[in-house]
């Protein structure tokens, strides 16, 4: 009983901070906020008593948003703006909406009164169909002008923005698909890669590969398009340069470490004897024997088969109409080889565990100076896919 006392009281609490909220929204003049939240509540149990002030709330609410609204469409129109017929579309399409979600709770039953909550509702159907043809005309035109008369890639990509709006509001439009995609290559920046090597060393092919393989670096642009080979009358707006400025590859080294390790084992065991030289016998009879125990020594021997490469350069992006650098990004990365394998002499007992798995191990051969460059080429990769998808030409 006294958890059910509890669990009403905290469901009392809860309306009513809900109701308070509701108010506060439709106080301030936020209509849309208090309509959803007492749509909300009233959805799930429209007769239940705790909802009943938010039927009176949802009652004043849509009167009040409707009248703004009109008042606000009212103003648009006189305006004469054809700048505006997006944001009466829209009001209407709204309108339109929050009659559809109240009209599934009808009819709205206000107790302490003895009436039925009233909703003045109207078909706003002719209206949108009028707003979203005015506003699909207005959308094309201007986009159209764009596309014809307009220098710069943000305009294109402003036409491509509207005419999608177009498209999704109101779909195949006259030829707005084919629009959409004249937008989007005029919209378009056109970036040439080229790869230098200013070094005395060879770039393995396949490295070269793989770093202008631009498929693999999930690019996020919507608005670049990176070409690793000329394409014949395109006009490039940027040029993104990988140029290769030192490669240091170290000699071939094996440093050598000796570590001398003794320890005691166990070597038998002699018989205990008493001042005589009698063996001395415990209580049962039988002879009492000791652990006998020798030192044994082993010199261990690690080899560290060390090599390293180190690989620098920089990526510069270049505006092709200006002949300006307009962003720079340093571009390193380091690749160690290190492989280490021992010996030893003496009495490999006297190791420890992890230097006993050492023996196991014998001499590599050092990779080339080209592999070496190309396995320092995968951090490169992850250098370069950060550098491009950071770049932005806006």
């Amino acid at each position: 009983m006294k958890k059910f006392l509890l669990f009403s009281f905290i469901g009392l609490l809860l309306s009513c901070s809900g109701v308070k909220k509701t108010q506060e929204a439709l106080n301030s003049g936020n209509y849309e906020t208090a309509i959803n939240k007492a749509v909300m509540n009233i959805a799930e149990n429209k007769t239940k008593k705790s909802n009943q002030q938010y039927i009176v709330l949802l009652e004043e609410g849509y009167k009040k948003n409707t009248e703004r609204e009109l008042q606000h469409l009212k103003f648009l129109k006189k305006d004469g703006n054809a700048a505006n017929y997006e944001e009466i579309f829209n009001a209407y399409s709204r309108l339109k909406s929050i009659q559809e979600r109240i009209r599934p709770l009808l009819p709205l039953q206000i107790q302490d009164e003895g009436r039925r909550a009233q909703f003045s509702f109207k078909n706003y159907d002719d209206d949108i169909i009028a707003a979203k043809s005015k506003l699909s005309e207005f959308l094309y035109n201007k986009a159209n002008t764009l596309l014809t008369d307009a220098n710069y890639k943000a305009d294109f990509r402003n036409a491509y923005n509207d005419l999608n709006y177009l498209q999704e509001i109101n779909p195949n439009y006259k030829d707005v698909i084919s629009k959409i995609d004249e937008a989007y290559q005029k919209g378009l920046d056109y970036v040439i890669v080229d790869m230098t090597n200013n070094t005395n060393q060879i770039i393995p092919k396949r490295l070269e590969d793989e770093l202008l393989n631009l498929n693999t670096y999930g690019l996020n642009s919507n608005w670049t398009e990176y070409h690793t080979n000329r394409i014949q009358n395109q006009v490039y707006d940027y040029q993104m340069e990988v140029s290769f400025q030192d490669i240091n590859i170290s000699p071939e080294q094996i440093r050598e470490k000796q570590i001398s390790k003794e320890r005691q084992i166990k070597d038998g065991y002699t018989f205990v004897e008493d001042r005589n030289g009698n063996v001395v016998s415990d209580s049962l009879g039988n002879s009492i024997k000791v652990d006998k125990f020798k030192t044994i020594r082993c010199n261990f021997y690690q080899f560290t088969q060390f090599k390293s490469a180190q690989v620098t350069g920089v990526v510069n992006f270049i505006d092709l109409k200006k002949q300006q650098k307009i962003n720079q990004y340093p571009l390193t990365s380091q690749f160690i080889f290190e492989h280490i394998y021992a010996n030893y002499d003496g009495d490999k007992r006297a190791l420890d565990n992890d230097l006993v798995s050492l023996l196991q191990l014998a001499r590599v051969p050092f990779p080339s100076n080209e592999q070496m460059v190309y396995d320092a080429g995968e951090d490169l990769k992850n250098n370069l896919k950060n550098i491009l998808n950071n770049q932005s030409f806006n």
